[in-house]
């Protein structure tokens, strides 16, 4: 009986060790993104319920370009435009996404740095952004009933050795814009960003 009841305190305890233990899904999210830096992918849209002529049938290329502790900054080109950079920052137990846009002297476009921060830790493979203030702010409202950018939410999807999408959806309206990039391919380092200062 006294040996049943020591295995049994074993086993709890263990259990309760590895569950103490338990990496946070964005610790893994992180480690796995700075893995991926100084590499360059090709990608393709895989969803898209309104396209663009500014993305349709173009070369679109991620490069993570940058990776400093708590930042990590991945250019992203259609075709010949270099006016996106996707900026993601540790910020305590969060993740924040933000969108720098370019022109091609370098200055900000007027509709520049909007994105969202997560509100939980998320998954090792999967890191949610609802929009923030500054969404809001910078990001035109429509001209009809349809929901505003303070709808939108972005979200991350890293599988390492597979792939990294990028992804939007306008909550309340059909809304989806996804771009898959294969991992399993690198690419020769591309140009730099429009405006881009290390």
């Amino acid at each position: 009986m006294k040996k049943a009841l020591f295995l049994l305190m074993v086993v709890m305890l263990g259990a309760t060790f590895a569950g103490a233990q338990a990496e946070p899904g964005n610790v893994a999210f992180w480690r796995e993104l700075q893995k991926l830096c100084g590499k360059a992918f090709a990608g393709a849209i895989a969803a898209d319920t309104a396209p663009s002529p500014d993305f349709t049938g173009k070369v679109m290329v991620m490069h993570v370009r940058s990776c400093e502790a708590d930042r990590i900054r991945i250019p992203f080109f259609v075709g010949e435009n270099r006016s996106r950079t996707w900026v993601l920052t540790r910020k305590g137990d969060r993740i924040e996404l933000k969108h720098d846009h370019r022109h091609e002297d370098g200055t900000p476009d007027k509709v520049t740095m909007y994105g969202g921060t997560t509100t939980n830790a998320g998954m090792s493979t999967r890191q949610f952004f609802p929009a923030d203030d500054e969404t809001v702010r910078v990001v035109a409202p429509p001209t009809n009933n349809a929901p505003s950018a303070a709808a939108n939410v972005w979200w991350i999807d890293l599988v390492p050795g597979e792939h990294f999408s990028y992804n939007l959806r306008r909550l309340g309206g059909d809304r989806l814009f996804t771009v898959r990039f294969d991992l399993s391919k690198e690419l020769k380092t591309p140009m730099p960003p429009w405006g881009w200062k290390d």
